[in-house]
This record gives C-alpha cells, sequence and structure tokens, in this order.
C-alpha cells in the first residue's frame, strides 16, 4: 500500500485554521466529593500572627473526610468546576480544568496570607499568541491616590481620576464573580476572576454592568465611572489581587505611560509584607469618625443615603430615634 501526498484541499485547510480556536470557559457548578476537591495544606495555629491576620477572617475550616460543602451556609459560595476547550476536528476537546471556590459575595474567600507563600509563582499576564490580551481599566489613567497608608486605614488600591459615566473595562480575560454594593467602602463594585490566576477589583462606579458568571474579554465594558460609597470625588478603585490578598497595582502597571511593565509578573511572599505595617502601630490605630450638619430639609434616610450608611445606625450613632426631628445646624455622627 502507498500514500500520495498532494495539496491539502480547503476542507482540510479549514481544519487546520480552526485547529486552535478557543472556546468561552464553562462553568459547571457541581457537588464535588470533599476528600479529592478540598484540601488545605496548612492552617496557622490559633494564637499565631497569621491567624490574626486579616486575610483569615472569618476562620472555617473544613472536615476533609465528613463535611459535605452542599450542607454548609455559605451563602452564594460554590464550589464550580472550570473547563477550557479548543476545536479539533470540528469537536471540543477539553485541554485544561481545575475546581476553585466560587463566592458571589465575599471579595476575599480564599483564607491564604501571602506572607506564608513558600513558592514563587509566575503569571502570565497577557499572550498575544493565544489571543488573550490586555487593556487599561480607563482610556486615561492619571493617578490621584497610591497603594498604602492612608487617613489611619490602608488604601489597598489605586485609585485613578474619571469624570462619573466614563467607561470602564475589563484589565484581562476572566469571568465576574462579584457585583455588588458596598455602601460604606467600595460603594458600586465589580471584582473579576481571571486566566491568570489574579482578580481584579473595580470600585466606586456609578453603575455596574457586568453580572456574576458572565465571561467578559479584555477591553470590554463592565460598568461606568462614578462616586459612590465611601468616596470624595469622582475616580475608579482598582485593586488586583492573587487568592485574595492585594498586590500594589504599581508593581505592574505604568500608568503614566498607559502600558504594562512587561507580559510576566513575578509573585512571591515579599510583595505581601506590608500587611505587617498595615496591621502595626505605623498606621493610626485612633478612630475616624464624620459629622453631618443638618441642612433645612435634611431627613435621617436622605442623611444614610448619601454616607451610605443606615437610617437607624444614624440614630444609633447619635442616640436618638429614627423619628426624631432633626434641628437645623445639628451635628449628627454618621460614622
Amino acid at each position: 500500500m502507498c500514500f500520495v501526498w498532494g495539496t491539502p484541499n480547503a476542507q482540510a485547510q479549514s481544519k487546520v485554521k480552526d485547529l486552535f480556536k478557543v472556546k468561552s470557559p464553562k462553568i459547571q457548578y457541581v457537588r464535588p466529593d470533599t476528600t479529592i476537591l478540598i484540601k488545605y495544606d496548612e492552617f496557622p495555629d490559633e494564637n499565631s500572627d497569621a491567624d490574626q491576620s486579616i486575610f483569615f477572617n472569618p476562620k472555617k475550616e473544613l472536615s476533609i473526610v465528613s463535611e459535605d460543602t452542599s450542607e454548609l451556609d455559605l451563602g452564594e459560595q460554590h464550589i464550580v468546576e472550570m473547563s477550557e476547550e479548543v476545536l479539533v476536528d470540528s469537536s471540543w476537546v477539553k485541554i485544561a480544568g481545575y475546581y476553585a471556590i466560587w463566592d458571589t459575595r465575599n471579595i476575599n474567600p480564599y483564607r491564604m496570607d501571602g506572607r506564608q507563600l513558600k513558592d514563587t509563582v509566575d503569571i502570565k499576564l497577557y499572550d498575544p499568541r493565544h489571543n488573550r490580551n490586555y487593556k487599561m481599566p480607563l482610556t486615561e489613567t492619571p493617578i490621584t491616590s497610591h497603594f498604602g497608608a492612608r487617613g489611619g486605614r490602608w488604601h489597598y488600591g489605586t485609585d485613578i481620576d474619571l469624570t462619573t459615566g466614563d467607561s470602564i473595562f475589563a484589565a484581562f480575560d476572566g469571568v465576574v464573580r462579584i457585583n455588588k454594593w458596598d455602601g460604606g467602602g467600595y460603594g458600586n463594585y465589580i471584582v473579576v476572576r481571571h486566566y491568570n490566576g489574579l482578580e481584579t477589583l473595580y470600585g466606586h462606579m456609578s453603575k455596574a454592568i457586568a453580572e456574576p458568571g458572565t465571561f467578559v474579554k479584555s477591553g470590554d465594558l463592565i460598568g461606568l465611572g462614578g462616586n459612590t460609597g465611601r468616596s470624595s470625588g469622582s475616580h475608579l478603585h482598582y485593586e488586583v489581587r492573587y487568592q485574595g490578598n492585594p498586590i500594589d497595582p504599581e508593581n505592574m502597571y505604568d500608568f503614566p505611560d498607559y502600558l504594562l511593565k512587561g507580559e510576566n509578573f513575578v509573585i512571591t511572599s515579599a510583595l505581601f509584607n506590608y500587611s505587617n505595617r498595615a496591621r502595626s502601630g505605623s498606621v493610626s490605630s485612633g478612630r475616624r469618625t464624620a459629622y453631618h450638619t443638618v441642612r433645612s430639609g435634611d431627613t435621617l434616610s436622605g442623611i444614610g443615603k448619601k454616607y451610605g450608611v443606615s437610617a437607624s445606625q444614624i440614630a444609633k450613632l447619635n442616640g436618638i430615634s429614627t423619628r426624631s426631628t432633626l434641628r437645623v445646624g445639628k451635628k449628627l455622627r454618621v460614622r
């Protein structure tokens, strides 16, 4: 028997062209066998520094053998199967899959302290060869506030100036994990989980558009800029996180030059040493309070809406009833 090789026909050429056509990832909610899907290698001692860190609250250790996650009261938290596939000869073939916590309420459900990271993790930020690109979160990126200590608390992101209504874009390909309102903090915000293991957070939006579970490409519109939550002016609060641990975005981005510093980014435990200062006396241990001076026409509910708190909370802070008559000129504590 002999074979005669000739010029590929149009059908064969089409198959080659489609060989690495990538399909959007599937998200399948499953009821896992916790003996193989959920494994925590180490838990800190009850009184250890790691146990008391900002990354370990609340503490909830799963029993590997006997506890069924479907019976836990985890809100909108699930174990999900993520799958990536490519088209080969008209069939979708699975090339990668993993199980992960999928929590649509909590920014950091992972219980991983970055300071305890033992390995060096090399993250691929973008890969044009495989049609995975990146996009700056805004069309312009003038910084108004940096990552670090600010006003008695730690600021875990970079603030970028904008005008209310400006378009906000997904930084990398991924799936929207959270779309939520936080009146005392982020306002309207979105968290996107990316293929490269990072998550990005976009805060203070006037409108959060992309819904949880939505697959987005870098550059897709996910929301509109605003001044919601704990914000003193229109801006985007932008965070980059690895397994829940914030990373200074300026380690990764050159915002003035409107670009990423490279295709890859190396993550080590040293990136998270700031958390020692975030918890220590280097940041003021005092509290900050905020007051509102009552004006004509003010109501507790209206004041609460302005500051992102409830009328009952204001009443409690000031020792009054929610039905109390407000005297013009009186100062009310709102935080």
